[in-house]
């Protein structure tokens, strides 16, 4: 059969390689798909925000070396207007980091937005859902990575994005200002310090990234299981299967926590290097005021003069040191980036490979119901000839033994056909096949009608039923879904919604019951059957 297999180097380790960085570009493009996007209007307005907010952080940090002038010579109407500018530059420097954090939060839902809805586009793109939850193993909860990977993702990378557009305006200028006051023994040691931090977190990060994935996707075993206990209470309960449930939803739970201490245990040794980067950087920037000092260049000053000068060679190499601090402290951040970005990408590849293949093979699309019949059908069938099947053999995805050989078979309208065989022969799986859902190992399926009112609808063994009201699931497979007001009349459907088809059951406009009997099931997909 057909299937898609596995996605390259699935289940391969995932690491801080040029993967990730792939990755990582191919969900930009879906966050910024154009210079004119909104998403790259509030991008700049964020740059802008951070490089007046950097501007206004300078000068605050040079008000201290300021007051040591004002206050060694005494000078009181100066220390009034420097205490009024000092506070108004706070207020404006409060003022813009409020912006700052309210623009990556609006950041934050577009890019939530935009994310989902492009891999909603892909993963209900003709039967992909079926497929990945289905026919294939390699891609673990699919539903965890678009709603809560997604999330976190976002979320995470909103809140450093911030510091991370404004630091190569900041280094740039540091680094300067630092040559000016140190000379080039200054931005050396600084960035040699950088450099060496860089390394060790990097080397702490790598295990971290690994351990995340695991994580993650045993977080969403333990809620797959939960769930379906949800949904199969009323079975597990005429079974008494609580103390089994039990007893292995605790076992995926003993995984999970598990896996966390191991997570937890490879950070501390991150948090161990990011601590200690701190700590030395702000000793660091004395070391390297004391070069210029103790070598006899500032000989000549008074100490005022020479107070005043290092207070702003010490902001000015402080300041330096704290952005490359904030860097390495982005590394814990940047280690769950990285393991969400390798959750989503490897889901968003499958997504497109799968979509790719089934727009090859689908000839029916889900959303339209009135079509003409593709080209290369034969014209020589009787026009009540709903399916053609010419020596078909189909091939379980999961095994290699066929469960149907080269069988030939043509449905016709109202032609009552009765398929019998006992468990595991085929039957259901010829019913996938002529619904498109597998594609059969070799032979001819061939359908000749449309599918919907006027055409062929196929009844799952278990009904499947949306949200909302019970007079809203009666479109659901012959509408191709409800109205977008979300409101169904009786003409919608073509025919009257009366006691005398449907019972009082489907007159009711109440939301669709949790815990529905397999009778209302029955009824409702029974019910969407009578309508053609």
């Amino acid at each position: 059969m057909a299937v898609p297999g596995p996605a390259a180097r699935a289940g391969a380790r995932p690491r801080i390689d040029l993967q990730l960085v792939q990755r990582f570009l191919r969900i930009q493009k879906v966050f910024f798909p154009s210079w004119s996007s909104q998403n790259v209007l509030m991008f700049m307005t964020l740059l802008c925000v951070t490089l007046l907010e950097q501007l206004v952080i300078y000068q605050v940090g040079l008000i201290p070396s300021q007051y040591y002038g004002v206050l060694g010579n005494k000078d009181l109407d100066g220390f009034k207007a420097l205490t009024f500018l000092a506070v108004a530059l706070i207020v404006l420097n409060s003022t813009l980091k409020s912006f700052d954090q309210f623009t990556c939060n609006l950041l934050y839902v577009n890019w939530r937005k935009d994310l989902t809805e492009h891999l909603h586009n892909l993963y209900f793109r003709a039967r992909v859902y079926y497929i990945l939850n289905v026919l294939r193993d390699d891609i673990d909860n699919p539903d965890q990575r678009i709603s809560q990977d997604v999330e976190r993702f976002c979320r995470q990378l909103s809140s450093m994005t911030s510091r991370l557009i404004v630091s190569p305006f900041t280094l740039a200028y540091y680094t300067y200002q630092c040559f000016q006051s140190t000379g080039w023994l200054g931005p050396v040691c600084i960035f040699g310090y950088f450099i060496m931090g860089t390394m060790v977190n990097k080397t702490l990060m790598g295990p971290i990234v690994t351990k995340l994935v695991q994580q993650e996707k045993l977080e969403g075993d333990f809620r797959f299981k939960h769930m379906q206990i949800r949904v199969n209470a009323e079975p597990a309960a005429f079974y008494r299967a609580g103390l089994v449930e039990h007893m292995r939803t605790d076992r995926r739970l003993q995984r999970l926590l598990q896996t966390q201490r191991e997570l937890m245990s490879r950070e501390l040794w991150l948090y161990i290097g990011i601590n200690t980067f701190d700590y030395l950087g702000s000793i660091l920037s004395y070391v390297v005021i004391a070069i210029p000092i103790f070598s006899g260049i500032y000989g000549d000053l008074s100490p005022t003069e020479l107070s005043t000068l290092v207070s702003k060679n010490a902001f000015v190499c402080i300041y330096l040191i704290n952005c490359f601090t904030q860097l390495i402290d982005l590394s814990t951040t940047f280690s769950d980036v990285a393991g969400y970005t390798h959750r989503i990408g490897e889901l968003q590849e499958a997504l497109l490979d799968m979509s790719r293949k089934s727009q090859d093979c689908e000839s029916l699309g889900e959303s339209e119901w009135d079509l003409s019949k593709a080209p290369g059908w034969p014209v020589t069938e009787p026009s009540d000839t709903a399916f053609l099947l010419d020596r078909v053999s189909i091939l379980s995805p999961s095994s290699d033994k066929p469960l149907i050989k080269d069988l030939s078979l043509k449905i016709c309208e109202g032609q009552s056909l009765l398929i019998t065989g006992n468990t595991g022969t085929g039957k259901t799986s010829l019913l996938r096949v002529l619904g498109g859902l597998w594609e059969s190992m070799k032979g001819s399926v061939q359908m000749l009608t449309d599918f919907g009112p006027h055409g062929v609808l196929f009844l799952p063994q278990k009904p499947f039923f949306t949200d909302g009201t019970l007079r809203e699931q009666l479109p659901l497979l012959c509408l191709g879904g409800p109205p977008a007001s979300g409101r169904l009349s009786s003409q919608a459907v073509g025919y009257p919604l009366s006691a005398h088809y449907f019972g009082v059951l489907f007159l009711s406009c109440l939301p669709f019951p949790k815990r529905d009997t397999t009778g209302e099931g029955k009824q409702v997909s029974l019910s969407q059957a009578v309508l053609l």
